[in-house]
């Protein structure tokens, strides 16, 4: 009878559970979301509350119809009136 031989690399791959696609979409969003949260944050710390709230509506606008564009477009207009007044 022969013996058979594992590298320990396999040994290794049979002990450790294969990652699941749950866990894994899981952990992204909380990323992604803990992300958004700052972001939101960092624009109303940095904008008028008129502009933060426009920002802000754009950002959520932007990622419900994936469109970055319109996030975008806001930002241009911010930025177009803080050179008016510089």
């Amino acid at each position: 009878m022969e013996k058979q031989t594992r590298s320990i690399l396999e040994e290794i791959n049979s002990i450790v559970p294969k990652k699941d696609k749950n866990m894994i979409v899981e952990s992204r969003a909380d990323h992604v979301i803990t992300s958004v949260i700052n972001l939101v944050h960092l624009i109303k710390e940095s904008y008028s509350e008129e502009d933060a709230q426009d920002l802000t509506k754009r950002l959520f606008n932007s990622i419900k119809t994936e469109d970055p564009r319109k996030f975008n477009r806001g930002m241009n207009r911010v930025k177009n009136e803080n050179k008016r007044y510089t």
